[in-house]
């Protein structure tokens, strides 16, 4: 029969033997604030943008897309400008 160990040892005695911490595991550790981690990255926008499947043409897709990383942002652009001068009622 096994028996659990009431006690376990340690795997380094010494503490010149504990790794070292650099810059990098400070950069990669959490930060707390009391129980609370702080969040990291930029905050929060005041308007978030709303995640939708919308079916569009593959050229349409393909040419925003063309341009490289970005096209999302430049295609809710490029209707913000077409809202600005047409109403979505125009192209009933």
């Amino acid at each position: 029969m096994n028996a659990n160990r009431k006690s376990t040892g340690t795997d380094w005695i010494d503490p010149d033997d504990a790794p070292e911490l650099d810059d990098e595991f400070f950069e990669r550790a959490d930060e707390y604030r009391g129980d609370t981690v702080v969040r990291r990255g930029r905050p929060k926008a005041d308007i978030v943008k709303q995640r939708v499947t919308v079916r569009l043409d593959p050229e349409i897709v393909e040419t925003f897309k063309a341009d490289g990383p970005g096209w999302q942002t430049r295609m809710n652009q490029a209707l913000k400008v077409f809202l600005e001068e047409h109403s979505p009622s125009e192209l009933k």
